[in-house]
């Protein structure tokens, strides 16, 4: 089969995914104010039915960081979990419906500059989030990606925080983990084939659970927390395991505040997976473009079914979706095994998860950070120009300060600045000014194929500055479209003019009837 072609790379590949996306699993259900469990029940919905459904090779779908807010309110809102199951339901056909009516192209109007922005911060973001976990500390949940922290605190005053109540454990587990994931992607890997297929994340998981148990077992003077640790629900038996799943209050179906909050959901939720698509293609080595329409549906599917047995809402993710390109898959096997190894782990070896540090996952997660945001990207976007560095670097910034979709938003407004500027400028040129026999300075002025209100201003300055007993020539012969504000204006300006005693000449200047 087709599927299993790239089966040695996507292997393993789905095994690093895995282990990165148990923890944020956990972490954003807790953010959200959800039960544990429903945070990996949408990471195995959004692994292996949003895998199977979608058309993207290498992104992978769980869980968002980015609706954790919308959920938490929503449950109060609605007033319990199981109303809160059947909006994500009604998210899922909204969804479905906007991939029927083909409005993925919404993407394709993100500009490159502020995709590379989004990956660039994303990156420093995982760098800068994951650090405190590295240390041990471990009150800003996992998978959180807003500036703006519980408490209030921030992204810098949980580093400092985690400076001052620093775990010696956790610090000396980050610390072998990150030397053996900068020699494995720096050394092992051109030594043998075998540290090809054995991937460096799966070792780094390997030794965390060997420290954790050695510090348990007291051969090391360390010991760490219960919550620097994962923590995954245990069921004994496949019925405990079955209890775990909730069913949607369809007695709720008439309320209209499900409605509303599907609604918001589903438009924060195909935003958040159009822009990771657009983000994952790019990363893609072998530029692959996904086709969006049908993004849109898988991830509509996903959701019905996750509201259905009681899972969070689901988008794309770039965390999951990089860690996965960075660590080698080559098609969307990885994604579906991820969410097939969730599954399993949370029925068979839940137990044997909760012996995981988190300071481990933290290093593999700030190696991923650092291959999005590798100082060269800054230095190779500058030289670019600052019409691609500007949207870039303020993209980046406000994601770090903010959190993801305003730090688009923001980008998208400083690219926008960058094209009006440009229409500004190519408004008209001007051709060289030549003498009539009277005396008279003609001045000739061709104006642009599409001439927009942003174009007036422009204009309005070479015209005014014609000087006195001059000709002028406003020539429209290229224009397909004027503004009503420019034909205006150029309507009126022989009147003006004559105060200057210029003579007005148009060429091909036709009032279209407004």
């Amino acid at each position: 089969m087709d599927l299993f072609k790239e089966f040695k790379n996507d292997f393993p590949a789905s095994i690093v995914v895995f282990f990165v996306a148990l923890p944020l699993c956990l972490g954003i259900a807790l953010a959200s104010g959800a039960p544990l469990f429903s945070g990996v029940i949408a990471g195995i919905v959004g692994g292996i039915v949003v895998g199977m459904f979608s058309g993207s090779q290498l992104g992978v779908s769980g869980p968002a960081a980015g609706l954790a807010v919308i959920v938490l309110t929503a449950i109060g809102t609605l007033g319990s979990f199981e109303a809160f199951l059947l909006s994500v339901m009604v998210a899922g056909v909204i969804q479905f419906l906007l991939g029927y009516f083909k409005a993925g192209f919404i993407a394709y109007f993100v500009p490159s500059s502020v995709i590379k922005g989004m990956l660039t911060g994303i990156g420093l973001l995982i760098v800068l989030k994951q650090i405190p976990h590295a240390l041990g500390y471990d009150f800003d949940y996992e998978g959180s990606e807003s500036f703006e922290q519980a408490g209030g605190g921030n992204t810098f005053t949980a580093l400092a925080d985690a400076w001052n109540l620093l775990t010696p454990g956790a610090l000396l587990i980050a610390a072998v983990s990150m030397v053996i994931l900068i020699l494995w992607d720096t050394t092992l890997t051109k030594k043998h084939r075998l540290f090809e297929i054995l991937q460096g994340p799966i070792v780094v998981v390997l030794v965390g659970i060997l420290f954790n148990y050695l510090f348990q077992s007291g051969v090391l003077n360390f010991s760490l927390a219960e919550n620097q640790i994962v923590q995954l629900p245990v069921a004994n038996n496949l019925g405990e395991f079955v209890g775990q799943f909730t069913s949607p209050d369809f007695s709720q179906i008439t309320n209209i505040e499900i409605y509303k909050i599907g609604l918001v959901m589903a438009i924060v939720a195909s935003l958040e997976t159009l822009l990771c698509v657009e983000a994952t293609d790019k990363l893609d080595p072998v530029k692959r473009i996904t086709p969006t329409n049908k993004e849109l549906k898988a991830q509509g599917i996903g959701n019905v079914l996750s509201g259905l047995v009681g899972g969070l809402p689901i988008t794309q993710v770039i965390v999951r979706s990089s860690a996965n390109i960075t660590f080698g898959a080559k098609t969307k096997l990885s994604a579906i095994l991820h969410g097939i190894w969730l599954l399993l782990s949370a029925v068979t070896i839940a137990g044997l998860l909760n012996m995981i540090p988190l300071a481990s996952l933290a290093a593999i997660l700030i190696m991923v950070g650092y291959k999005l945001a590798k100082p060269s990207l800054f230095s190779h976007m500058y030289k670019l120009g600052w019409e691609q560095f500007a949207p870039f670097i303020a993209t980046v910034a406000a994601i770090l300060l903010t959190d993801l979709l305003t730090g688009i938003a923001i980008g998208l407004v400083v690219g926008v600045f960058y094209t009006l500027h440009h229409s500004y400028r190519n408004s008209h040129y001007l051709k060289e000014s030549t003498t009539t026999e009277d005396g008279r300075e003609v001045h000739h002025i061709v104006l642009a194929e599409e001439v927009s209100f942003f174009n007036k201003a422009s204009i309005l300055q070479v015209l005014e500055a014609i000087p006195k007993n001059a000709k002028v020539i406003i020539d429209c012969s290229n224009c397909k479209s004027i503004a009503y504000d420019v034909v205006e204006f150029i309507r009126d300006y022989p009147l003006h003019a004559k105060l200057k005693n210029i003579e007005v000449e148009t060429i091909n200047f036709i009032q279209p009837k407004y």
